[in-house]
């Protein structure tokens, strides 16, 4: 029975035709649809479940990184294996004389024992990195996933926000985030890591779409087949997450309310659900418009509870959406 379904959707998934015969599939999924392979050993590997080795760093308080991707994830059916880049007892905005462990030198032995067990993932996704050291040790991670068993790399190159990179953030680590978003294919910045990345000013004005439009493909030339801007002012005063795919050539828009509140951690929910996204065969356009219409609605119902901002969006309220069927997605390309 394995053997005759895993025939066919070979031959399916292999032909020239698959996106036409199968719509929902995008190149990001193909393997997923695969329900059985046979790995070296002769036994039987269940591939239903996608993997994700998630590269972030653990707060113990506060609704950020690995504590909001891990739920978000697993929500939404995907296991989740955690590579620390380091350890703290809360996050860093709005907490003082917080409690930090640097996990750098961990992080190779971790990703040396994975490959010599097997262990292979459906996608590798990373976000803040610390140093100049640990960016290298991504890279050199994605490098070898992707060269043995087509990983996709997702990269959210943490830099700043609101027009300036944080402090500790150098021009070494800026220099080396531009060789990694390389080796991404998929990249997730906000508008002032897309100006940093690409030598822009940041103005904090509505831009014209026509510019936004540039920044998304001249970071798409950079390497990575995708490309999304998240928090992007346009003009109208429009508040927009725009998306671009080099493969088809096409920009997207989706548009959001914005509440003015900054919690922690949306960023890391974003990128989250747009790979839950994907790896549940979203295409682009349609996991941007799941990823924008969950924080947009975790946002708001966190601020209508008026909890402290350093607290991070009210999550466990709103879990459970990711788990419904998704609406119809509305976007618009531009």
């Amino acid at each position: 029975m394995f053997f005759a379904v895993e025939s066919i959707l070979n031959t399916i998934l292999t032909t020239a035709s698959a996106y036409a015969i199968i719509p929902k599939i995008n190149h990001y999924t193909l393997k997923l649809y695969r329900y059985s392979v046979w790995d070296k050993g002769g036994e039987y590997v269940d591939k239903i479940i996608p993997r994700v080795a998630a590269v972030h760093d653990i707060s113990g308080f506060g609704r950020c990184s690995l504590t909001v991707i891990i739920p978000v994830l697993s929500s939404m059916g995907i296991q989740v294996c955690p590579l620390p880049t380091a350890i703290l007892s809360t996050h860093t905005d709005g907490y003082k004389n917080f409690f930090f462990h640097d996990f750098t030198c961990g992080m190779r032995g971790i990703a040396e024992h994975w490959k010599s067990e097997g262990i292979e993932f459906d996608c590798l996704y990373s976000g803040f990195l610390g140093s100049a050291k640990q960016i290298a040790i991504v890279s050199d991670i994605i490098h070898e996933f992707k060269s043995r068993s087509g990983t996709l790399a997702v990269v959210d190159p943490v830099m700043g926000d609101h027009g300036k990179l944080y402090k500790t953030y150098t021009r070494e680590m800026q220099d080396k985030m531009r060789l990694l978003v390389e080796k991404a294919d998929i990249i997730t910045p906000n508008l002032t890591e897309a100006c940093f990345l690409l030598g822009e000013a940041y103005t904090g004005e509505p831009l014209d779409a026509e510019v936004v439009k540039s920044y998304l493909k001249r970071l798409s030339d950079m390497g990575p087949e995708s490309v999304v801007i998240t928090s992007t002012l346009l003009e109208n005063s429009c508040y927009a997450n725009a998306a671009y795919n080099r493969r088809l050539d096409t920009y997207w828009k989706i548009s959001y309310s914005c509440i003015p509140k900054q919690y922690p951690g949306t960023g890391d929910t974003f990128t989250s659900v747009l790979v839950g996204g994907l790896l549940a065969g979203d295409s682009l356009a349609a996991a941007v418009h799941r990823a924008t219409g969950f924080v947009e609605m975790a946002i708001r119902e966190t601020f209508e509870c008026g909890t402290p901002e350093r607290e991070g969006i009210l999550l466990e309220k709103v879990l459970g959406w990711l788990r419904q069927k998704p609406s119809a997605s509305s976007f618009e390309e531009f």
